[in-house]
This record gives C-alpha cells, structure tokens and sequence, in this order.
C-alpha cells in the first residue's frame, strides 16, 4: 500500500502530514538540492503502516508483524519442548500471561528511557504513557517483565525453569527478527548517513532532528544505516547457532546453557548495534546509551551463569541446580513410559518390564501299593503354571 506525503514547503511553517501525524516546523530553507514542483511541495511515496481502517479502529503492520513474530517463536518453544519430553501446550498457558505484561512492561521501559534522555513528554502529559497504539516499546522492558512473569508461572506450576528459559532463548531471537520487518515500514530504527550500497531512504517526515535539514541530508541521495536489519540479521545467526549447539551437544550441555548463551551473544550484538543508533537517549557522563549499559549487564549475567553452570566459578546459589531437566509429564510424546523419580522429578531412563514366569510344582500323587500305579505316576510330566506380573 502506497501513501502520498507532502513533506515540506518553501519559506513557510511545514505541517508534515501522514500516517503518524507528526506535526514538525521548518523555516527558510533553501532549494539548492532539492526538485520542488511548481506547487512548492516535494512528493514522496512509500509503504502505508495502515493496512485498513474501520471507523476508529486501523490495523497497523506493525501489530500484525510483531504478532506473527510471537506466534512463530511460541510455535519453536512448543516444538523445542515436546522434542526434550515435556508438555509442549504448557507455552500457550504460560503466553496468556507473559505477552500482555510483556507489552506492559515494554511500554514502561521505552517511556523510562525516553524520560532519562530528558524528554519531558510523558512528565507534562502523564496519560500518554499508556496510549501504547501511539507507538514506544522497547524490547528489553518486555523481556525483564516477561521473564519475570513467566518464571512466577513455572513456580506455580511446577515446571523446570532452565528447561523454558532454555529454548525460549532462540524463540525470541527468532521472534525478534521478524519483528524488525515492522521497523522498516515504520523508517525507524534507522543508522546515521552512509555510502554504502546497502543504505536505505528515510523520508524527511520519520528523521531525527539532526538530519532535518534537506540542503545537507537530501530526501533522493541520502542514505541511512540499516540498523534494524543488522539486529535482525544478527538475531537469525544467533538463533541458528543455539539451535546446532543444542541438537549436536544435547547430551553435554547442561541446563541453563543455551539460557546464559542467549545473555551473552544477544548482548553483545545490542552493543555493537547500539553504535549505529543515534536516536539512543545516551547518559551524558560517560557517551553511551542506556541501553548499551543494560545490554552490557545482560552479557554479563550470562557469563556469570554459564561459569557457575560448569563449575568455573563457585557460587553457593548454583550448588543446588540440577544437571538434568526435569520433566514433569509421565509419558513421552511417542508413548514410551518414563520412570520419575518423585523425591528429584529427574526422569530415570525408560524400562521395559519383561513378564517373569514362575513354575509352580505339581504336588506329587498319593503313594499306592499298585506299581502300575507308581510306574504311571512317575511317568506322569509336571505341568508348570504361569504367573505374569503386571509392568507398572
């Protein structure tokens, strides 16, 4: 779908007028590098966010990106399950609470970080913060509130942690990726100016401020860094990589491995990315944006888990963890019974309970004085009877 934007007018107050209604004010610039029609307006085109709307409600791409991304990386979750022994429809229980506090604490975080950047917006205008259709969602705020909620859902239900965290690491990457698709039809996310052949056109009506101005950052030839398809090309990797370590190394990796892997590679891929992002609010003391700090946290506890997982490090909340998961269904997905040990939950390894026989002796016959009798009795063969003892 294509919209057509009017995007700025000569020597005047410019309203840029579309699909964000983002009202912007410019004055006296000039047209050196810049075609304007005889009208005084620059046409541009480019993808409608609204697919349709009806009466007040629109159906953005965005929304229908994000959730397609949800969908795909709970349906990696419930496939990852069931292939370890565990109930695979226990992710779908568990996302009727995790997606909305999620998106809640999506929205916080973007609002936080946006405030600490020394935007005032949401101070002066409080009910802003939770018109989330309005747009503002930061990924690390729905991952802190969403892992929080899903592990007091694993509590309550008596499920192994390590075991969701485990395959829900890929699932999100995967996830996640696909969500930045939604970014390229918004334009944002965007880099600063390149040369490269890979740098995308960002309309005037979604830049920054600083590469507002037309005469030096033309609308025809220039171009942006990418980021959103760096991350979500990143992501992709990772996810794969986790996945091979987790077919080929399933019997060595202990749980909580590809957990601690996902901190450590998804943080330092934010950091690198953080770089290119100059619509990061930054902490002024020391350059970087506080997002890079969070993602620097994050890659440290994930080194932290995966040292004290493999004993390099000793640390006395590790010392009760498992070194297998445990699994709370009582029959495998193909049928195989399973034994449980009921003291650990750790699943013993699968037996089969071959029926035992036991020959029980005939009684001997009465002793008579007839030899015929005897010789007969003698010959007579003992007849065993069986009794087969039920598998359990």
């Amino acid at each position: 779908m294509i919209e057509n934007f009017i995007l700025w007018t000569v020597d005047e107050d410019v309203q840029f007028e579309g699909l964000h209604n983002i009202i912007l004010t410019h004055k006296n610039y000039t047209t050196s590098n810049v075609i304007i029609p005889e009208n005084n307006f620059v046409e541009v085109y480019m993808i409608d966010p609204v697919i349709f709307t009806i009466g007040n409600f629109s159906l953005r791409w965005y929304g229908v990106i994000v959730m397609i991304g949800v969908i795909v990386g709970s349906l990696l979750v419930e496939r990852e399950i069931k292939h370890r022994g565990e109930n695979g429809d226990r992710i779908w229980d568990a996302l009727i609470w995790v997606l909305p506090v999620g998106i809640l604490g999506a929205r916080l975080w973007y609002v936080l970080n946006a405030t600490l950047g020394g935007n005032r917006y949401y101070i002066e205008n409080p009910i802003q913060i939770i018109n989330i259709p309005q747009g503002g969602l930061h990924i690390y705020g729905g991952l802190l509130f969403g892992a929080i909620t899903l592990l007091v859902f694993l509590k309550r239900n008596e499920l192994d942690h390590w075991l969701f965290l485990d395959v829900a690491g890929p699932a999100l990457l995967i996830g996640q990726a696909i969500g930045r698709i939604a970014n390229f039809i918004n334009q944002e996310l965007y880099g600063p100016p390149t040369d490269l052949p890979w740098g995308i056109k960002i309309e005037a009506s979604h830049r920054l401020l600083e590469y507002q101005n037309l005469n030096l950052f033309p609308v025809e030839t220039t171009r942006f860094h990418p980021t959103f398809a760096y991350e979500m090309i990143w992501n992709f990797a990772v996810a794969g990589f986790l996945i091979w370590a987790s077919r080929r190394y399933e019997k060595e990796l202990k749980p909580g491995t590809l957990f601690a892997g996902w901190l450590i590679l998804a943080g330092v891929g934010r950091i690198w990315i953080e770089f290119f992002r100059p619509d990061q609010p930054k902490i002024e003391a020391l350059g970087i944006s506080y997002t890079t700090v969070a993602a620097a946290l994050m890659g440290i506890i994930g080194l932290v888990l995966l040292m004290a997982r493999y004993k390099a490090i000793d640390l006395a909340f590790a010392k009760d963890w498992d070194d297998e998961y445990r699994i709370s269904r009582q029959v495998k997905p193909q049928g195989e019974p399973i034994e449980v040990d009921k003291k650990s939950s750790r699943v013993k390894k699968a037996t089969t309970v071959k029926a035992k026989t036991k020959v029980v002796k005939k009684a001997p016959a009465r002793k008579t004085t007839s030899t015929t009798t005897k010789k007969a009795a003698s010959k007579t063969p003992k007849k065993p009877t069986t009794r087969t003892k039920k598998s359990s």
